[in-house]
């Protein structure tokens, strides 16, 4: 596995873009966009269907390079990047896509080992070994190992896709719709689980979301994605007040009204272990 010597680098910044502008032939989804990802914190991400919240996380992730701007890489452009220091932080990196995004294929322990089998050269039972560890982490029983993503249920499927972004032991967690299509129930145990994970292993985790109960409950910062651009990143007490039509409409609504955003905001937000 590549090294990087983090002596050298910004750690309190794990991420940064500058002036990202992204675009798909003539359609632009993202004008000077600017953002920035602190250690330790979870940010979510909230914006309107085709905002592009996608979009950025795969530009952040460099899975989409930016027609113009800057991302940086705990301090370092991460276009001048050579391919083994690109290889070494893909492995402080840990991703869940929405759905989960498992191989059909392969049982779920042998998809919690796919980032082992690419950055390491441990032997393969050490292998199994891990990967059924990361599975314990999540909530998943021992027997879900050598079950395959279609015995699985919604939450279960969630679980062992941050089973396997957890797998190498990353300092950041990106999640795309962590909570969509479970149930209530499901949902906010997950938002627990997230927590935990944080605290106990001193994640940085940037969440895209379109859940108000997963922003109150998990998130340190909101940053808003509208006009092209990052309107405000905030404290939600702070964003909830911001002054846009999307934003008023957004925190606002009727499902914000049902979900008890006012008291909640009154409230602050809930957090977990720390405090």
């Amino acid at each position: 596995m590549a090294v990087v010597d983090y002596n050298k680098l910004d750690l309190s910044v794990p991420v940064q873009a500058i002036g990202i502008r992204s675009q798909f032939g003539p359609n632009v989804i993202h004008e000077n966009l600017n953002l920035e990802l602190k250690a330790g914190e979870i940010l979510g991400v909230v914006g309107g269907s085709g905002s592009g919240k996608s979009v950025l996380l795969n530009t952040l992730l460099g899975l989409k390079k930016p027609e113009a701007g800057v991302v940086k890489i705990f301090g370092r452009n991460r276009q001048n990047l050579s391919k083994e220091d690109l290889r070494a932080f893909e492995t402080r990196v840990g991703v869940l896509f929405q759905g989960g995004a498992l191989f059909s294929s392969l049982n779920v322990r042998e998809n919690v080992m796919v980032p082992l089998r690419k950055h390491t050269d441990l032997p393969v039972p050490l292998m199994r070994e891990l990967a059924d560890m990361k599975l314990n982490m999540v909530g998943l029983p021992p027997k879900a190992a050598t079950l395959f993503p279609s015995d699985l249920s919604g939450g279960m499927q969630k679980r062992a896709g941050l089973a396997r972004a957890l797998a190498l032991d990353p300092q950041m967690l990106f999640l795309d719709e962590p909570t969509a299509g479970l149930d209530p129930i499901g949902a906010d145990a997950f938002d627990d689980l997230i927590l935990e994970l944080r605290d106990a292993l001193e994640l940085t985790v940037f969440l895209v979301t379109h859940d108000l109960d997963t922003l109150f409950k998990t998130c340190d910062r909101v940053a808003v994605l509208v006009d092209k651009h990052i309107a405000i990143a905030e404290p939600l007490d702070k964003v909830v007040k911001y002054d846009h039509p999307w934003v008023a409409e957004y925190f606002g609504g009727p499902r914000s009204r049902a979900a008890g955003i006012k008291e909640k905001q009154l409230a602050g937000p809930v957090r977990a272990g720390k405090g």
